[in-house]
């Protein structure tokens, strides 16, 4: 492992973490509430090793037979969470309630049951967020949302969802459209605060405290509105190399 490539990560998750400091004490926010996932999509195992030895300890992750591959290359490690941050085929929902820590991206009933069938077969329950569009792109996946008279419909399914006995619904999670600006993002991450807080009043069971929103072009701005998980990739690893 090239020992330039872990201090050059090592200084990038430090100015990351430093501007998420910043970002929660313009807010208000004790910077403890917000955790960074280090996106390793597409990378190589070399640079994800490199980011574990730099101080990554929680890794997003989009597809499944990827991810397995640089856990099975790189080993478990009690300290390290691996997180699926992408769309899931509900073929794959095995591989991944065997796999990962955290689900982001639950988005719809079909694969809550399959996640749900497969955590009470691995003995488990398994954390998800549930992933909501509020920018009505269809190129997005999750539950739509982008209105507001949508919410009440949706109820039903999702208390289904929450009802589902071994799956732990923690939050909400969404990525919106990109933007130029990351101030254009700010309307979309309020929204989904709002859902939150709509979400507490009709499912009260349910401790929906984590918000899953903000990337490396908008994480300040998510954090300002409430954002709980802040996933970061190319600011801190560099660019994708070409697949």
């Amino acid at each position: 492992m090239e020992e330039g490539m872990v201090t050059k990560i090592r200084e990038n998750l430090e100015r990351i973490q430093e501007r998420i400091e910043t970002a929660a004490s313009s807010a208000g926010r004790n910077p403890a509430e917000i955790r960074l996932v280090v996106v390793t999509k597409a990378q190589p195992v070399e640079v994800v090793g490199a980011a574990i030895t730099a101080g990554a300890v929680c890794l997003g992750e989009n597809y499944a037979e990827e991810a397995v591959a640089k856990m099975g290359a790189l080993g478990k490690s009690p300290n390290l969470e691996w997180h699926m941050i992408g769309h899931v085929q509900s073929r794959k929902a095995r591989l991944v309630c065997n796999s990962f820590d955290l689900v982001h991206s639950l988005d719809s009933i079909k694969l809550a049951e399959r996640y749900n069938q497969f955590a009470g077969e691995a003995g488990r329950k398994l954390p998800v967020l549930l992933e909501f569009n509020l920018g009505g792109e269809e190129t997005k996946f999750g539950w739509p949302a982008w209105k507001e008279e949508y919410w009440e419909d949706l109820t039903p399914v999702i208390e289904e969802v929450t009802l589902l006995a071994n799956l732990q619904v923690m939050g909400l999670m969404t990525m919106p459209p990109l933007m130029a600006d990351p101030e254009q993002s700010r309307v979309f991450f309020r929204r989904l605060k709002q859902l939150q807080q709509y979400l507490v009043q009709v499912c009260p069971q349910v401790d929906w405290r984590e918000l899953s929103m903000g990337t490396s072009a908008d994480f300040e701005v998510a954090i300002q509105e409430g954002a709980t998980y802040v996933r970061v990739g190319q600011a801190i690893l560099g660019p994708r190399p070409a697949r």
